[in-house]
């Protein structure tokens, strides 16, 4: 992710005891690069060329570079980690439902917004809402919270 990051967070700290559901606790825009790509695919060893060169991704029929989707999973989660402390989070799961395409000018924005989607025993789910440009790109993202540590 780019250094140009923009955060905003509803509540500030974690306070379990204040929790509603449909409130939102986070919300960030996270730009991703062509150089996010390269550097992701150093770390994940996944080079398949769809990350990086137009013309593959053209040669296979892609609108164009695609971000890694474990990237877009990740980045999409850190509002989440970052609000309530990575030692609570419990689980999450994500649909990939569109891919996020990556301009070599501009790249592209990720848009998260979590909201509290249920209250349990000990635990908050937490719905996320994930987007590049208008199109949804991760669905049913949601991320177990335990709020009794």
């Amino acid at each position: 992710m780019s250094g140009t990051e923009a955060a905003r967070f509803a509540q500030g700290a974690f306070e379990p005891g204040q929790l509603e559901v449909g409130q939102v606790v986070a919300e960030r825009e996270l730009r991703v690069t062509r150089d996010s790509l390269v550097r992701y695919a150093g770390a994940s060893g996944d080079f398949n060329a769809i990350h990086y060169r137009d013309d593959v991704a053209a040669a296979v029929g892609l609108p164009g570079v695609l971000a890694h989707g474990m990237l877009t999973m990740g980045a999409a989660v850190q509002p989440v980690i970052d609000w309530a402390g990575p030692a609570r989070i419990l689980d999450y799961q994500v649909r990939f439902t569109r891919p996020v395409v990556v301009d070599p000018d501009a790249g592209a924005t990720l848009h998260v917004l979590a909201k509290v989607g249920q209250l349990g025993e000990g635990t908050a789910r937490i719905d996320l809402t994930v987007t590049a440009g208008e199109q949804t790109v991760l669905g049913k993202a949601q991320v177990v919270v335990a709020t009794d540590r």
